[in-house]
């Protein structure tokens, strides 16, 4: 069956909301892959009734143990995309690789190579094989180069985060995890995932094995507000103190849902009914000059109460 047939099909029998979730999935995945996990679910897991496409295929070295496994994404899409329109004719508009010095003449991708620029308009060209060539062994694997603790990692260097699957040599799996749980240790390594060399953290989470790519040193930018520093009152300090810990809580992610995204979609539907969208709220200007004790006095004001058991919690 031809794929854009039976997404045409699919589009026919859901709603604006499903759809908008089916053009997510799209976004993401290949169309030959999307293909495969249509017709027969091929290199694809279920985890929490949601399908799991396979990101990469690796193996994991610890020390002369080799184990095989499959990284999965941890982030599924959940962006709403927009098709770029003509404005006049709503016809969709394209765009087109064209060569600069050809009277920009549209160049196939099977004519396209990389090219590294040394000099004004003087390139060396690189082959694909040419990557692959210094490439090490190494690179091809997660070797675990050493154990440190979780909390030596500043969050600032995690990146993208994978599920860890085992492809064989299920038992050295659950050894290293089991081992690396009960330590409460978390594993770095260095590979190849996708067209880099990139900097791992392989950690153990409620049982599963999680791997988090990491930017290295040399990629994190000084903080342009670093040495910025001002006079505090004592008073000022302890009462920021107290609005803090009146507003501390224990993390809940499910209490936290994309509102924006939520008005987005109803927003789309209400366009595609012909209604007009009304502002939620308007916009004021947070730039406007405050008394700092009198933001602090209202804010803990307003903490409080949000915290003040109502009568019916009171009589619990």
């Amino acid at each position: 069956m031809n794929l854009r047939f039976l997404i045409v099909r699919v589009f026919t029998f859901i709603n604006i909301s499903y759809k908008l979730k089916f053009l997510a999935i799209l976004k993401s995945i290949q169309e030959t892959i999307l293909f495969d996990l249509l017709t027969k679910f091929g290199n694809t897991k279920i985890k929490g009734g949601h399908l799991m496409a396979q990101s990469y295929k690796t193996s994991i070295n610890f020390g002369l143990v080799y184990i095989p496994v499959a990284l999965h994404a941890v982030v599924k899409p959940n962006d709403i995309g927009f098709n770029m329109l003509d404005k006049k004719t709503k016809s969709r508009v394209q765009y087109k690789k064209t060569c600069v010095d050809c009277n920009n003449r549209e160049v196939k991708q099977a004519d396209i190579v990389k090219g590294y620029q040394y000099e004004k308009d003087k390139y060396v060209i690189f082959e694909d094989e040419d990557f692959e060539k210094i490439k090490t062994n190494k690179d091809r694997t997660i070797s675990i180069e050493g154990f440190i603790d979780l909390p030596e990692i500043d969050p600032i260097y995690y990146d993208k985060s994978y599920y860890v699957v085992p492809e064989k040599a299920v038992k050295a799996f659950v050894l290293l995890k089991m081992a690396m749980e009960k330590e409460n240790k978390v594993g770095i390594a260095k590979s190849f995932l996708g067209s880099k060399e990139t900097l791992l953290a392989l950690r153990v989470r409620n049982g599963e094995m999680i791997l988090n790519t990491m930017f290295f040193e040399e990629e994190i930018k000084v903080n342009p507000a670093k040495n910025i520093d001002e006079a505090l009152s004592p008073k000022e300090l302890s009462m920021a103190k107290e609005i803090i810990n009146s507003m501390s809580s224990q993390f809940a992610p499910e209490s936290y849902r994309d509102e924006y995204r939520l008005r987005l979609v109803e927003a789309i539907e209400k366009k595609v009914k012909g209604q007009e969208i009304v502002a939620v709220d308007k916009y004021r200007d947070s730039n406007r000059a405050i008394d700092l004790m009198d933001a602090l006095e209202k804010t803990l004001q307003n903490a409080t109460l949000k915290k003040r058991p109502t009568k019916k919690n009171e009589k619990r």
